[in-house]
């Protein structure tokens, strides 16, 4: 028996954040779109996530922000970071510009999926995908799946990746003649587990997000939903020894006194990119976006901003290219110059650091954080970037006595990170001068495993 098939215009693949804004955008724009989810529609949305979020200004107005805000913020009153030293156990505050806020992230996938519905797109729930289509030149045509046990072939003008980290549509496509990134290996992601726990007594840390570093490379996370629900979790790099993530977790867990009687009322595990944008992120008839395109910051492994801003992003180039049906790779390349030129350029420079981090041990790590002034730290996780004022410098010098030659080295890696940042705002408008930036890129990259020691990590 052959293969039912339905068309559209767009398919995209997985109904995370990066797919329903994919498919919000495509819609509201007129043009027939289907999102592709694996999960049953009770379980949409069920997604291991440390919930933290700057705002609903982190999204494109394509979907009632108001409504997302009023569902799923359940505490909109973070004001700082706390970072806490395992070795001393002091506390490192960190204050923010502007509060940040943490979701119910069941009901936030609920309602974004809602406003996918609402702007005109399908949702086709259990609905497995498993092959690509491609014709003899390479051009992406749409997937095969099986939806509720049934095969079913999805042919579309524009497939759009949003299977999130490793995803299987990138193992399954051959993209040898395109620019898309295929230099992606598991050392460059990280494994995470959170659990969402209830305590009997609301958390002095109501108003803050809580890291701690691991003995491995990773951190801990306390992250107060509500002042009694807390997602705690943690992350490590998949560079370092196997961690026994739920054990670690429990461990920490058991000697903080908030969580004496406290109850874990949901559990989940995932893989997320750790690393560096996707140098490319198009081929003929076909872009990924959010994590199954590198779109998290790499040192706090927020990705909720990247995979709305990136679907948007992309799905805005391709209207016209899917009406006028020309979806080439050329076609579709100012996508990954908006994102590069973007947060691209500052996730690219902060995993420069991840990479410095990777030669170093914990302990020294975390001597050196924890004296770094607060506003320079801040701007080491969300921008790549720290500068100081002569007198800081001279302060933080004083408070890493015995680690001068990891500063010497930091700082060297600082000017690196800088002249990445420099060199993704160059990046190409159009493929043909792709692998020449490509090219300095990498020397740059050099350059810091020269001055690291670090493994190269590409």
């Amino acid at each position: 028996m052959s293969a039912a098939s339905d068309s559209y215009d767009i398919v995209v693949v997985g109904a995370g954040t990066a797919g329903a804004f994919a498919a919000s955008t495509a819609a509201s724009e007129g043009l027939d779109v289907v999102v592709l989810e694996r999960k049953p529609e009770e379980e949409a949305g069920h997604i291991a996530c440390g919930d933290a979020i700057k705002g609903k200004s982190t999204f494109p107005d394509v979907i009632d922000l108001e409504y997302l805000r009023e569902e799923s913020f359940t505490n909109q009153s973070i004001q700082r970071a706390v970072f806490e030293n395992p070795k001393t156990g002091e506390e490192l505050d960190v204050p923010f510009g502007q509060a940040g806020a943490v979701i119910d992230r069941k009901r936030y996938g609920e309602v974004i999926l809602e406003e996918t519905e609402r702007a005109g797109a399908d949702i086709h729930y259990d609905t497995v995908v498993q092959d690509v289509l491609q014709d003899d030149d390479g051009t992406v045509t749409g997937v095969r799946a099986k939806r509720n046990g049934d095969a079913i072939t999805y042919e579309a003008d524009l497939t759009v990746d949003a299977a999130g980290s490793l995803s299987i549509l990138q193992d399954k496509g051959e993209f040898g003649d395109a620019s898309f990134d295929t230099n992606v290996s598991y050392s460059q992601f990280c494994s995470a587990y959170r659990e969402v726990v209830e305590v009997p007594e609301p958390v002095d840390y109501e108003d803050a997000i809580v890291f701690k570093p691991t003995e491995e490379l990773g951190y801990l996370w306390y992250f107060p939903r509500t002042g009694t629900e807390i997602n705690a979790g943690l992350g490590f790099q998949m560079t370092e020894p196997p961690m026994k993530l739920v054990e670690v977790l429990k461990r920490d867990m058991s000697r903080r006194p908030e969580f004496e009687g406290a109850t874990v009322k949901d559990k989940l595990g995932a893989s997320l990119p750790t690393r560096r944008p996707y140098d490319s992120a198009v081929a003929d008839g076909f872009v990924a976006v959010g994590d199954a395109a590198g779109h998290v910051n790499p040192t706090t492994g927020g990705g909720i901003p990247g995979a709305a801003k990136s679907a948007h992003w992309a799905v805005k180039r391709a209207i016209d290219a899917v009406v006028e049906g020309d979806v080439t790779e050329e076609r579709l390349w100012r996508y990954n110059h908006d994102v590069m030129t973007d947060f691209g350029k500052r996730f690219a420079a902060m995993d420069v650091y991840n990479i410095w981090g990777t030669a170093h041990d914990v302990d020294e790590l975390t001597d050196i954080v924890t004296a770094l002034p607060a506003q320079q730290l801040l701007n080491a996780m969300t921008k790549g970037e720290t500068s100081m004022s002569l007198r800081l410098k001279l302060k933080t010098v004083f408070e890493t006595y015995g680690h001068w030659d990891t500063l010497r080295e930091l700082y060297k890696v600082r000017g690196i990170a800088g002249d990445l940042k420099d060199h993704y705002d160059r990046y190409p408008e159009r493929p043909s001068a792709f692998a020449g930036w490509q090219e300095h890129r990498d020397s740059l990259m050099d350059d810091l495993y020269a001055v690291s020691g670090a493994d190269p990590k590409y």
